[in-house]
């Protein structure tokens, strides 16, 4: 976002951060009324703030990214923050909340400033956090609108044409005065165009297009998180009358793993030794996201007790070679039974060493709770 300083998401939308959901939104639609481009026409400030909004509200709509972003703040939100480039790339958050036609009172809406692409298509990927490691690549199917064959995209019947919109007269926008104010919108016949075809086409109905089943690969690069979203330029539905294609949206849905815990580019997991290792300290093998590895163990290691395995975790989005680390949480596996010499050497131990109890102290994972605590 331009060259100005980062500030507090509740801030940026005016809202407590006890706010309701519902509230988050109704202010998110404030701000964009406020700032949409159409009002604010080459002020670049306005559409700075339009972003801004933008990139507020998708955070405090997501109760996973709110979270972390209310105990760590934007530093919890490493490879999740929306990348805006321009206030066009914003308009997608607004036709899924808000529907397309929200900001149809200002200039026809989008419409105004030339031919709009076809609406984005959105899947659902899921993968494996061994994936994340490593990127994936999906072959998907899915529907979308294309231009018709019959007609070229026209909608008309060959040899036929259009004619001038009679309600909009050919502006394609119609203007409604209200007192003292006066307020336009898309004309609800022609959609905007300014003309309506005399004979439509009938194999799209004049729609100018069909549906129609597109295969395409879906690459997935490393360090992706749950929730995050895709955009694949052109993979959308046709835009009307020969406009642009919109895009494809893919979310992206991590499978939860049975052995590892991600926390950010960080994972966590938990292993159990032998006591005789956990006394005298050595070499075990553990697994890792992509095999595994060998972990020094120290001489007298306590249960609960973590091991830090440094680059051994998740890639960093857009930066691969910059990689998280893996944390090994100790177990100490204590047999049930023991018979013959183990249970005499044991006996002879418990000897030397008395009956002595200790109250327990904090766990590793009651430390890790209390040290992002300090961080709220």
């Amino acid at each position: 976002m331009a060259n100005r300083p980062l500030r507090d998401f509740y801030e940026i939308l005016g809202v407590q951060r006890t706010a309701t959901p519902e509230e988050i939104k109704n202010a998110y639609r404030k701000a964009a009324f406020k700032y949409h481009p159409d009002r604010n026409p080459g002020d670049g400030e306005a559409e700075e703030n339009f972003k801004e909004a933008a990139e507020a509200y998708e955070i405090l709509r997501d109760d996973n990214k709110r979270s972390r972003y209310d105990r760590f703040g934007r530093e919890g939100l490493r490879g999740q923050m929306p990348n805006y480039s321009s206030s066009e790339d914003v308009f997608s958050v607004f036709d899924e909340i808000f529907g397309g036609g929200f900001f149809n009172g200002f200039s026809g809406g989008r419409r105004s400033s030339g031919p709009q692409p076809g609406a984005s298509r959105k899947v659902q990927v899921e993968i494996t956090l061994e994936e994340v490691s490593k990127g994936a690549k999906r072959e998907m199917q899915y529907r979308r609108l294309e231009a018709c064959e019959q007609c070229k995209g026209s909608g008309a019947t060959k040899g036929s044409g259009s004619a001038k919109c009679p309600t909009c007269g050919g502006h394609g926008v119609v203007e409604a005065v209200m007192g003292f104010m006066s307020m336009r919108t898309t004309c609800s016949r022609c959609g905007g165009r300014g003309s309506v075809i005399e004979k439509p086409c009938k194999a799209c109905r004049g729609a100018g297009r069909t549906e129609a089943i597109r295969k395409v690969t879906i690459e997935v690069p490393p360090g992706v998180d749950d929730g995050m979203r895709l955009h694949i330029q052109g993979g959308g539905d046709a835009g009307e009358q020969g406009s642009p294609f919109g895009d494809l949206i893919v979310f992206i849905s991590v499978k939860q793993h049975q052995f590892f815990v991600r926390r950010e580019m960080d994972i966590y997991c938990e292993v159990t030794i032998p006591y005789h290792r956990a006394v005298l300290g050595g070499t075990v093998t553990v697994p890792t996201i992509s095999g595994t590895a060998e972990l020094s163990i120290p001489r007298g290691i306590q249960p609960g007790q973590a091991l830090r395995m440094r680059g051994l975790g998740l890639p960093t989005p857009n930066a691969p070679d910059s990689r998280g680390d893996q944390f090994v949480i100790i177990g100490v596996d204590v047999p049930k039974n023991v018979t013959g010499r183990k249970k005499e050497l044991i006996e002879e131990l418990s000897k030397l060493e008395g009956d002595e109890v200790r109250p327990k102290t904090k766990g590793f994972l009651d430390k890790l709770r209390d040290f992002f605590a300090e961080g709220e």
